[in-house]
């Protein structure tokens, strides 16, 4: 006899990797965002949530109903402002006939790989100043909640003072105020977060972005220790399939990494990110009725 396993999303499996489990939110933070929460599924009158990408029995985890939300921009966001802010050099150096090509490029490259690190310890620095530079995260349109492409991102609240640092936090503070209209919406329409896990290859390299995001959300986020959540949800359901284990859940418990480290929530912070968050609300509600070609 021949077990016979059949595909899955690779961010569902990343789930299943990262030992999701009900009313565990798991987070794939990369050039996007994909959340992913699973629930009891109800024995009737199942409540569709208003506004995600969609919710399917048994789609992450046998008999617990999945439900998937997102961000069109995440990680794109800050690589389009380090691209922004790298465009003058690259230029400039093109036109110096003087230097080498290959020297060039490695200038170039150098600091490409610098920027946002750089920009990250600078802007770390910064405290949360609630009338300063508000940006919100539409760059790619918005995926969840309630899509529309349309959509454009915007930055306000610019001054002569206005210095790059101070522009990547209002940028790395609005990626994070969209995952939090996510959480929010999840929590509007009843299906309560316990906690955050977080995948993908921001939490293994940005600890600023990491903490400003638990701030923001008020809620832990626990980091997986898997370098390959996606990979090894597939070798969980594998194991499952070949019979090693009786369920996915229990493939879960044998084969899981564990967390490398959690991102706890500063009360302080969370509450000056509040009124920050508001803000961010009303510039997003401008955006949309009054600055969006139909």
């Amino acid at each position: 006899d021949v077990s016979v396993g059949v595909g899955s999303f690779d961010a569902h499996f990343g789930g299943v990797g990262a030992q999701i489990e009900p009313n565990m939110l798991v987070k794939v933070m990369g050039t996007s965002t994909c959340d992913m929460i699973v629930v009891p599924a109800p024995k009737e009158g199942e409540h569709l949530v208003a506004g995600i990408c969609g919710q399917v029995d048994g789609s992450i985890l046998p008999g617990l109903l999945g439900m998937e939300a997102g961000q069109s921009a995440f990680g794109d966001i800050y690589a389009w402002f380090r691209d922004l802010l790298l465009w003058p050099v690259d230029h400039l150096l093109n036109l110096m006939a003087d230097v080498n090509p290959a020297n060039r490029q490695k200038m170039v490259d150098d600091i490409a790989e610098t920027i946002i690190p750089e920009l990250s310890r600078e802007a770390e620095k910064l405290p949360i100043d609630p009338d300063g530079i508000v940006a919100v995260d539409w760059m790619n349109g918005r995926r969840t909640p309630d899509a529309d492409q349309a959509l454009k991102g915007a930055i306000a609240g610019l001054n002569l003072g206005s210095d790059a640092p101070r522009i990547f936090r209002a940028l790395v503070e609005a990626t994070a105020f969209g995952a939090k209209k996510i959480v929010d919406r999840f929590v509007q329409e009843g299906v309560n977060i316990k906690g955050v896990i977080a995948i993908g290859g921001i939490p293994k390299k940005s600890p600023f972005i990491m903490q400003i995001t638990a701030d923001v959300l008020n809620i832990p986020i626990n980091v997986a220790a898997s370098e390959q959540a996606c990979a090894l949800g597939s070798a969980m359901a594998a194991a499952t399939v070949a019979g090693l284990y009786p369920t996915m859940q229990d493939a879960q418990r044998a084969m899981g990494s564990g967390f490398e480290m959690t991102y706890q929530p500063d009360p302080s912070r969370a509450e000056q990110y509040q009124a920050l968050y508001e803000k961010y609300s009303r510039l997003s509600e401008f955006i949309e009725h009054h600055m969006t070609e139909r």
